[in-house]
């Protein structure tokens, strides 16, 4: 737990009297190490600091937001400026309109887009689009994949009833057959095929999309009228300065993004291919704030620097030199490391960890060495890491293995977490 004087344990008891739970979603810290700080002051490149000035260098990037850096200068400037003008007006600002012909040249499956605020609103619009497009109900999805936090997706069944997901069958991520299965299954209701850009589960290995795979939900909705929908909220951008699934060369009908698309303003965005922009026209979809014209004015600079910059390759060769180092050290420990999905998202579970004791206590003894990781969630890398980050990192790591190894007869589970995950089993 913080310690008895900090201000994070404060801030935690005053939260507890006016929250529930104090804190609420995927940035609560019920589920991690007690040494994980759940309030921080101030962000800045590829670091935190938390309201007790620890500082951190950051493997969560916000949850998946911060793409360059935190408080990037240049895209911080462009949002400002439009600050200046105005944000939350009785109508859109001019800015809404550039940023969407960017999106759409950016993006090559499409040829328009509607901008909102977080990722369920994006994935949920998608799902609308399709049944409005079809005239049908049945939506397919892989099961464990996370699609937003709406009755129809949220992974914690409190408060939802059974008609939320009357119409959604599940599949099994890069299986053919399942995926065939489900399709029977909807029969004639078909509407659309859900899919991520790469199985990111929590508590799993991540799996990339096999092409076959990808290929056979392309061929299954031209063949029933269906749309393909490719949720790219998480990994948008990161692996591909196009739709992540082109990478296996298919390109959806519908893509749904947000996170790192204006790099932390809160801005989220559905596109289209032709074939689906009359559906998507005859949806109501709104928000007081889904129109502001500074998250817009970031997403436009956000944009540019997708397009003009190294980026991406900035941050692949940083994650395979961090994966590649970690691997080195692990196996120096005698530890079995188990790192999967895209270097510059990884997911690090530990072999022979069944209820993830090595995992949180590797993850404990990181972030008290100032290294933020994850036991049990993707991770992300951004641009504005360094290699002298990852040579911290990796640093760091090798003591934290070390560690591990001293005091391994002594890990215990987390008891939250078990609770947890006796109630999904």
């Amino acid at each position: 737990m913080p310690h008895a004087n900090s201000l994070d344990k404060t801030l935690r008891e005053r939260a507890a009297a006016v929250i529930p739970n104090g804190m609420y979603g995927h940035e609560s810290v019920r589920l991690l190490p007690d040494v994980y700080p759940q309030f921080f002051g101030r962000a800045e490149g590829a670091r935190l600091w938390d309201v007790d000035g620890r500082e951190y260098l950051d493997f969560m990037c916000g949850y998946g937001p911060n793409l360059f850096g935190y408080r990037n200068h240049k895209i911080d400037m462009a949002a400002k400026a439009q600050a200046e003008l105005g944000d939350a007006m009785t109508g859109p600002g001019a800015v809404m309109v550039e940023l969407a012909e960017k999106f759409v040249q950016t993006i090559g499956h499409a040829s328009w887009v509607m901008f909102c605020k977080n990722g369920t609103d994006a994935t949920t619009m998608a799902i609308s689009t399709a049944r409005a497009h079809t005239d049908k109900r049945k939506i397919l999805v892989a099961k464990g994949a996370y699609h937003g936090a709406a009755p129809w997706c949220t992974p914690v069944p409190a408060g939802v009833v059974p008609e939320d997901r009357a119409h959604l069958i599940t599949y099994i991520y890069n299986d053919i057959e399942s995926l065939e299965a489900a399709v029977i299954a909807a029969g004639d209701d078909l509407a659309g095929i859900v899919a991520s850009p790469f199985k990111h589960d929590a508590f799993v290995d991540q799996q990339m999309p096999d092409a076959a795979y990808a290929r056979r939900a392309r061929e299954i909705c031209d063949a029933r009228g269906a749309l393909l929908i490719v949720d790219d909220v998480r990994a948008g951008f990161r692996l591909a300065r196009d739709c992540s699934w082109s990478l296996v060369g298919v390109a959806p009908d519908l893509s749904c993004w947000g996170k790192a698309i204006a790099n932390g303003y809160p801005l989220s965005a559905l596109a289209g291919s032709e074939k689906a922009r009359a559906a998507a026209g005859t949806l109501y979809v709104t928000g007081s704030f889904w129109f502001g014209a500074v998250p817009m004015a970031a997403g436009v600079a956000t944009l540019n620097e997708i397009t003009s910059s190294t980026y991406l390759e900035h941050t692949e060769r940083l994650a395979t030199r961090f994966r590649n180092g970690l691997a080195e050290a692990s196996r120096r420990h005698s530890f079995g490391l188990r790192q999967t999905g895209p270097a510059q998202m990884p997911l690090i579970l530990f072999e022979d960890d069944p209820d993830y004791r090595i995992g949180y206590g590797w993850a404990a003894e990181m972030v008290q060495r100032g290294i933020y990781v994850h036991p049990w969630h993707s991770m992300f890398f951004c641009s504005a890491m360094t290699d002298a980050d990852i040579d911290q990192a990796l640093g760091v790591a090798d003591q934290a293995f070390a560690a591990l190894h001293k005091g391994r007869a002594r890990l215990e589970p987390h008891s939250g977490l078990l609770a947890m995950l006796e109630a999904r089993h």
